[in-house]
Order: C-alpha cells, then structure tokens, then sequence
C-alpha cells in the first residue's frame, strides 16, 4: 500500500483539504468500518448518521458536509469518483515482474516490446504483438498475427484469436475470448450452412472486459469496441456490433449482430438487443429490458413483456403503446 500524508494525498487529488495534514493515510475502507488510518468518503446528507459515528483517519465528501466531519476530510465535487482515484493510488495494482517464463511458449516471430510479461502456460502464436509492458497472465492464449497495446494486460486463461487488434492500457479479466466466430448460418435445404466469419475485433483503448465476456469477430467487417468501453461479466458482443466510446454494458447482457450502439450509453443487467438496431448516443437501458426497435433519442428506456405467440405479442405490443392515449379518451368519455 501507499501510506502517504494527507496533505500529500490531497495535492495528488488536486483537492483542498480540511483538519490536520499531517495525518497517515495508508488504505481505504466504507465509512462504517473504516478505522484511524484509512480514508472513507460520503456522497450526501443521507450518510450523516454514518459520518458522525465514522472512526476514519479522514473522509472525502461534498464541501457543504465538512462542517459535519468529526475528522480530516479532503472537499470534491464527486468523492465517490475522487475515492475511486484516491483507492488506487493507495492500493496501486502489483504488477508482475517482466520476463517470460520457461513454461510459456511464444513463436519465433513473435514481437515482444520491453517490459512485457508472459506467464506460464501462456501461448503466443506466430506474428502476434505485443506492446511495451503487456502483462499475459496463466494459460492466456495470443493469436497468430494478433496485436496487443502497450501496458494492456490479459488476464487468465483468455483467448485472443487470430488477427484481434487491442489497443493501449485496456484489462481483460480470465476467461474474456475475443474474436471467436460470430453466429453465422443460413437456411438450406433444411439444414444450416455456416457462413465463412472473415473479419476480425478491434479493440480501442482503455476498454476493460469482464470475466467469461465473449465478442464475436465480423463476418467481413470488425466488430469494433471503440475507447473507454467497459463490459461486465458474462456479455455476449455478436459480429459486426460496434459500441461507441465511454458506453458501459452490465453483467448478462446479450447483443445480436451488426448493432450500432453510439457513445456514452448505459445498458444494465440481463438486457436484450436483437439484430441489426441503432442506438444514439447518451441512451440509458434499465435491466431485463428487451430492445427491439432503434433508439433515435437519447433518454431512459424500459420494457419487456412475457413470451406469447408471435402474432399475439406484436398486437399486444402496439396496443400497449397505445394505453396512454386510450386512457386520457376514456377518461374523457368517463366525465
């Protein structure tokens, strides 16, 4: 850990502080468990009670909340996010020393920049690339022809196939696979046939990808996560999607192919978007919300309705739209 003054901690911040300076701050911890030593932090009035009783070393809040502090407090507009900053440069992240091991195997033709990492187990196939101080940790796979950004780092057992770009300072966390084939078949003669998935994934900077996340490479074009995208757990990108920048996708979420979501969305948990839509930017999806139409406008969007047949589930689904309207005309009729 980081044990530092608060005063320090505060100019690094870039924050104006209140209480002793002087004070030793080495960790974080939530403002009720917090003791001397480690920084808390309170978003609003509703944290009070938590604030007067708090036994932390010091705490980040809202300037008008200082007054109420019964220790050293560091002032910001948003302490959850200043907190966030404040966590990491306390809790720096160990970063593995570089080298490669003897149990890993990285082709011949590999390119491996300074400072790189490979773990056990690891493979780096034929003409992949790898910036200047990549982590690849256990048992990750880096494939052939496959580029891998400057201080990016792939966790466990991740699969990069061949020909993925990835760019600058993203995190892919164990079992991420990018770049499998995308769910591509057509109807013949009553069976299927695969369609040949000829594209590849690109990944932007700063994205970082959660565990078991899969993102499908294009059919001809890339799938594309541009910069500063963020992917829970256990989402599925079909081929062809491109997300835009600074959007974020909760935990079992599932986007069918060639979807186009634009810049700073927000998709919750377990949402469905089916194939081919657009999505503006600035659009926020609340959880279990099936999309199946374009969203032109940004805005907060919910919805789905229980399984029925097809037929039935498209008029029961025009009429709901139509409830507003029906109520304020019976309504009428009712007076």
């Amino acid at each position: 850990m980081g044990d530092r003054a608060l005063r320090t901690l505060a100019d690094q911040l870039k924050l104006e502080f209140e209480g002793d300076g002087d004070t030793r701050i080495g960790g974080v911890a939530s403002i009720d468990s917090a003791t001397e030593g480690e920084l808390s932090f309170v978003t609003g009035r509703r944290y009070l009670e938590s604030l007067g009783k708090t036994r932390a070393g010091a705490v980040l809040l809202p300037r008008e909340l200082a007054d109420h502090s019964p220790c050293a407090c560091l002032l910001s507009d948003n302490p959850q996010a200043d907190f966030a900053r404040a966590a990491l440069l306390l809790h720096p992240p160990e970063k593995p020393a570089p080298g490669i091991s003897e149990a890993a195997h990285v082709a011949s033709d590999a390119s491996l920049a300074e400072g790189v990492h490979v773990a056990a187990s690891a493979v780096i196939e034929a003409g992949a690339r790898l910036g200047d101080d990549v982590v690849i940790e256990a048992g990750a796979v880096v494939g052939a022809g496959a580029e891998v950004g400057a201080r990016s780092r792939i966790g466990r057992n991740c699969v990069i196939t061949d020909r993925v770009r990835i760019g600058q300072d993203c995190r892919l966390h164990p079992g991420v696979v990018l770049g499998g084939d995308g769910f591509g078949f057509v109807p013949e003669d009553g069976a299927w046939t695969k369609v040949p998935q000829l594209g590849g994934v690109r990944i932007d900077d700063r994205v970082e990808i959660g565990a078991n996340t899969t993102v499908d490479r294009g059919a001809i074009e890339d799938t594309v996560i541009e910069s500063g995208v963020k992917l829970d757990n256990q989402v599925q990108i079909a081929h062809n999607v491109r997300i835009g920048a600074d959007t974020i996708i909760a935990g079992c979420t599932a986007v069918a192919g060639s979807v186009d979501i634009g810049e700073s969305c927000t998709i919750a948990g377990g949402v469905g978007i089916a194939g081919h839509l657009t999505i503006c930017p600035g659009v926020t999806i609340t959880a279990m919300t099936l999309v199946s139409r374009s969203i032109a406008r940004p805005g907060v969007y919910s919805g789905s309705m229980p399984m029925d047949e097809s037929s039935k589930w498209r008029r029961n689904s025009a009429r709901i739209r139509q409830l507003d309207d029906m109520a304020r005309r019976m309504g009428k009729l009712e007076k």
